[in-house]
């Protein structure tokens, strides 16, 4: 049911909890909503890593949703997967605003037609300077970026990419690793492959239980934790990025 006058959210979760942010945030939902949430708003949690989708007949509720990360392969053919592709779709056509993070940001590209997978040079961990692309066709909720410097800072966690983004997309962000760092496709689809929620602790731990599972070499993850302790991510910047999409205003 909708609340006049309140605006309604989604996290469309697809990742487990670690046991870190578990302890120190209360679960990922709470690192969303602290990074995009505003007061007065409502923010509902769906897991769909788990199978939990909201209601087709609810969807018309919500202002906007958000894609999160996740440690799955969004070429992949689980069945979460496949549904939230269908998902994804159906608030395409019904125009709503769906943000897509790191893994959201390629289950978008995948859903709309475009091409996902391994990164040819392999994972990014750590942070990453971005350039923004302000020459791009006008996406309207994009009239403020002139207000950036031309590159941003995110941290980095991935191993997959965009390989093509699919037609009537514009690439709005590229780096000197990715290709396609940030995406939209018209006024209600963006996709970040950064995490511009993610803290420098959350991402530490990240990297500690890469290292332990044997995903990453020891000198890769000291590598990345250097570059985290001799800069800061633009999280203010990305943070408003966001928040001006899914709400539509600059003026906040």
């Amino acid at each position: 049911m909708r609340i006049e006058g309140v605006k309604r959210y989604a996290l469309l979760q697809a990742a487990r909890d670690s046991d870190y942010v578990k302890k120190v945030y209360g679960g990922y939902f709470n690192v969303f909503v602290a990074a995009f949430g505003e007061e007065g708003e409502r923010w509902d949690l769906f897991r769909v890593v788990e199978g939990e989708f909201p209601s087709m007949n609810e969807l018309h509720n919500y202002d906007g949703f958000v894609v999160s990360g996740s440690p799955y392969d969004a070429y992949g053919d689980d069945p979460w997967i496949l549904e939230l592709c269908f998902l994804l779709q159906t608030l395409d056509a019904m125009q709503k605003k769906v943000l897509g993070i790191c893994f959201g940001h390629q289950v978008l590209c995948r859903a709309f037609g475009g091409k996902v997978g391994k990164a040819y040079s392999g994972w990014d961990i750590g942070l990453r300077k971005v350039k923004i692309v302000k020459d791009f066709s006008p996406c309207s909720f994009l009239d403020g970026l002139d207000e950036f410097p031309p590159s941003l800072s995110i941290i980095e966690c991935h191993q997959d990419e965009v390989w093509e983004v699919p037609v009537g997309a514009e690439v709005i962000a590229f780096s000197d690793k990715t290709g396609v760092e940030m995406f939209a496709i018209g006024d209600n689809i963006l996709g970040i492959q950064g995490h511009p929620e993610y803290t420098k602790d959350i991402l530490n731990n990240l990297i500690d239980r890469l290292l332990t599972n044997d995903a990453i070499e020891k000198g890769f993850a000291e590598d990345a934790r250097l570059k985290l302790q001799v800069a800061e991510p633009d999280s203010k910047c990305w943070e408003r990025i966001c928040r001006v999409f899914l709400k539509g205003t600059w003026n906040q």
